[in-house]
């Protein structure tokens, strides 16, 4: 047994090198006995023949790799950078010579403060203390609990491997940052409520300004802000105030309502007044504008015939005034015996 393992270490070449793990050495030996069953003759020359296939086999495999398609691979070249290549199949100088790393460039990735997503594949994506991150305090000295989320895409990939050091990691703490920050300035009510769209907005400039000065090869799309509550033991309290305000604003849009009702329709009423007052005015002007029009036509005329004039006008105003006049006796001064009388009320009546 002892010379026969002692022939074994003998006749295999890797043996006692130390250049490769037990493993691989196993693999090789098991292949390298496979083929020299299949090839005729069993000498040395056939063990390093089948040695040498596999090593260029072991050397062809790690040549060539596949790029994604929504990734590029950055090339080293005895560890310098070298380049960038698309999406698909390519070869490489093997053997540790060149060595490619796979970046998604074309995918959008995010990272979560507060929270976390079940089955996440990057370790920086959710919090390692969620609650320490959320914690926050306003610019009126009141603790809020803000929860977020950072969506960015990886824009030069060279920037993201060489120029900062777990620059994921440090994505972290610039957002944990800027939101502190941006928290900082504004009150609870405004965090909470109204101000959540300003946050989001100042929040991803700030972080996307700091992002290109540090030089860390992101571009970040987004920043929405999640679940915002007050601390746990002021929660009950809070929820208090809030449902107090709202019924507040509820009391302001009732009153607002009512207002919009009847002012309206006052104002509606009074322009309608001013107007039938104008109206009348303009009525009653013009009347009196055409009076005054009528009596200096008649003057004139007055002027220019006066016993004419007068006897028309006399004459008109018989024909205004007496269709009025029910009972009339018409006397004739000249008579001198009986009251002649003429019924002219009955003769009217006896006209068709």
């Amino acid at each position: 047994m002892a010379t026969s393992r002692k022939d074994d270490n003998d006749g295999d070449p890797w043996r006692g090198r130390g250049g490769l793990p037990p493993d691989i050495e196993d693999i090789l030996r098991g292949g390298r006995g496979r083929l020299v069953r299949m090839l005729p003759g069993g000498g040395p020359r056939t063990t390093l023949l089948v040695a040498a296939l596999l090593v260029f086999g072991g050397v062809c495999w790690t040549a060539y790799y596949t790029v994604p398609s929504d990734s590029v691979a950055v090339v080293q070249r005895f560890g310098r950078y070298v380049g960038e290549v698309p999406p698909g199949l390519h070869f490489k100088w093997p053997l540790g010579i060149e060595r490619t790393t796979v970046v998604p460039v074309k995918r959008q990735l995010k990272q979560e403060f507060g929270f976390s997503t079940p089955g996440a594949g990057d370790p920086y994506q959710s919090p390692r203390d969620g609650k320490r991150e959320t914690e926050m305090v306003t610019g009126d000295l009141n603790a809020a609990l803000v929860e977020w989320v950072v969506q960015y895409r990886i824009s030069d990939p060279a920037k993201f491997l060489f120029e900062v050091r777990e620059p994921a990691e440090t994505l972290r703490y610039v957002s944990e940052s800027v939101m502190r920050e941006v928290v900082g300035d504004r009150t609870v009510d405004e965090v909470i409520t109204i101000g959540r769209q300003e946050i989001e907005t100042e929040a991803l400039a700030k972080m996307q300004a700091l992002a290109t000065k540090y030089a860390m090869g992101i571009s970040i799309d987004q920043v929405q802000l999640k679940n915002i509550n007050p601390p746990g033991p002021v929660q009950e309290s809070f929820n208090e105030v809030n449902q107090a305000q709202q019924e507040k604003e509820k009391l302001i849009n009732e009153a607002r309502r009512d207002y919009n009702k009847v002012i309206p329709l006052a104002e509606g009423e009074r322009d309608q007044r001013i107007r039938e007052a104008d109206g009348y005015r303009l009525k009653r002007v013009n009347e009196a504008e055409g009076d005054v029009a009528r009596f200096e036509a008649l003057l004139a005329e007055y002027i220019k015939a006066p016993a004419v004039t007068a006897r028309r006008i006399y004459i008109e105003t018989l024909q205004a005034v007496v269709p009025l006049v029910h009972a009339k006796i018409i006397v004739d001064e000249a008579s001198t015996g009986i009251l002649p009388l003429l019924n002219l009320d009955r003769a009217q009546g006896q006209q068709p």
